[in-house]
């Protein structure tokens, strides 16, 4: 049998989905620039778990829960049709993309998805419970949701209600990936209940030029996730490439205007929760846009999603680093603006209501949107129940007040009570002193944010931390 697998598309889609695995290391400096120095290790750690845990449940039986053939009228694959992933690592006959290329492509968007989901319980969460917890929930929501969602496996339609039935558009995981993540952040901030003196006392981000770094890796890397979507190194990649780039610049320039207006000063943190708000907005939408759509609806999504995250004052929730406030939000901005801003002249050629097509779309992104929201809150909401209430998801309250970074993990991002080590004019060694720092707050922190300042007095901005 002669091979028909494309080399250009083969190697697309394999270095979109190292990009896309970048990502979280990406989200790691992000969040762990935006918490407090005492948190920052752990904070990266449960990206790091995430990628782990799910890394090894999505060759056992994930791919095969997402991919596999439906079995339950478009809800679920078929657990067992690809356990192991047996019977992918031969070529597919008139398949132009190795299967396997497209399992390791899948893989790396449930890892984000999971890592995702961490910022909102920033500070407060038990590791290993967080381990669990990213295990059970890719298994009883993600894999599930990717299924609804995503139709196709190496080209070839499996099911799925959400993409098939309902024929919502979601293009690169406006609703399997931000909307899913911000409805279980939501759910898990609930369960867990607030950090010690939130409203009270300052939680300042601790070091900014890592959120832009991060922020900086997320955006790279979501080209990727975007453009690599397309499965193949062609115009429907080279679309969704550029509506990323502007959709993404508009949302940054929206957020920072917001800033302006609002506080009087723009941010660097703006800036970069911009960035990300962007992201989340085009994901879903970057096939059925025009360019100039994509710099509407990145603009949108950058205001909404600014003044969305002063919405935990108001409400009483405590979404530590804003994940409903940028993913949910901005997964929602995105998934529903298909149903006005689609435009027939784009691949997806279809027309939302802006351009002539009524409400017809509209209705099936408001439904397809509201469905995985609904499924992942409830689902969430029941699994960190569970886990609170048997081996306990937060940490003790002496544990959370001396830092997590040392009561969980015996380390310290900045050892800074280190006495020195050098060497003198003779080389001779300086007496080194290895103990870790006691567990408490470093006289030198940083107090507050202005955007913290500024939501303490009024209860109508963020709180200065955001949001991958």
């Amino acid at each position: 049998m002669e091979s028909m697998i494309n080399s250009g598309d083969t190697a697309w889609v394999l270095t979109s989905a190292a990009l896309v695995l970048l990502m979280t290391p990406g989200l790691a400096l992000f969040y762990g620039g935006m918490v407090r120095s005492k948190s920052v290790l752990n904070m990266m750690m449960m990206s790091f778990g995430a990628l782990a845990v799910v890394s090894v449940l999505w060759v056992l039986f994930g791919y095969s829960l997402a991919f596999g053939d439906d079995i339950g009228f478009g809800l679920l694959g078929d657990p067992t049709q690809y356990l192991g992933l047996k019977g992918l690592m031969a070529e597919v006959e008139d398949a132009t993309l190795p299967p396997m290329a497209f399992v390791g492509f899948q893989a790396v968007f449930a890892i984000i998805t999971v890592a995702l989901i961490s910022g909102a319980i920033a500070d407060r969460a038990k590791f290993g419970t967080w381990l669990v917890f990213a295990g059970l929930w890719a298994t009883v929501v993600y894999f599930p949701i990717a299924h609804w969602v995503f139709d196709f496996s190496a080209g070839e339609h499996v099911g799925g209600w959400v993409a098939n039935n309902l024929a919502a558009i979601d293009f690169a995981g406006g609703t399997a990936v931000h909307i899913n993540a911000g409805a279980a952040g939501l759910a898990l901030a609930l369960v867990l209940g607030k950090r010690r003196g939130f409203g009270r006392e300052p939680m300042r981000p601790h070091n900014l030029p890592l959120v832009m770094v991060g922020a900086g890796l997320l955006w790279f890397g979501w080209f990727g996730f975007n453009a690599g979507s397309a499965l193949a190194a062609n115009n429907l990649a080279a679309v969704a490439w550029v509506n990323t780039l502007v959709a993404t610049a508009a949302a940054s320039l929206g957020w920072l205007a917001t800033e302006r207006v609002r506080d009087g000063h723009a941010t660097s943190l703006g800036a970069a929760s911009g960035v990300v708000a962007g992201l989340v907005a085009i994901t879903p939408a970057c096939s059925a846009l025009s360019p100039v759509g994509s710099i509407v609806l990145g603009a949108v999504a950058g205001v909404l999603c600014a003044l969305a995250v002063g919405l935990k004052y108001k409400l009483g929730y405590d979404d530590s680093l804003d994940v409903v406030g940028v993913h949910l939000v901005g997964g929602l901005v995105g998934t529903i603006g298909v149903g006005f801003l689609a435009t027939a002249s784009a691949p997806a050629a279809v027309d939302g209501l802006f351009y002539g097509g009524g409400v017809d779309q509209l209705w099936r992104q408001v439904v397809g949107a509201f469905a995985v929201l609904v499924a992942s809150f409830v689902a969430t909401y029941l699994i960190g129940t569970l886990l609170q209430k048997t081996i306990g998801f937060r940490i003790d309250e002496e544990d959370e007040i001396g830092g997590i970074d040392l009561t969980s993990h015996a380390e310290s991002a900045y050892d800074l009570h280190t006495a020195g080590a050098g060497r003198g004019a003779t080389g001779s060694v300086l007496e080194t002193s290895t103990e870790l720092p006691q567990p408490r707050e470093s006289v030198n922190e940083p107090s507050q944010s202005s955007h913290d300042e500024h939501e303490q007095e009024s209860h109508e901005t963020s709180e200065g931390r955001v949001r991958a």
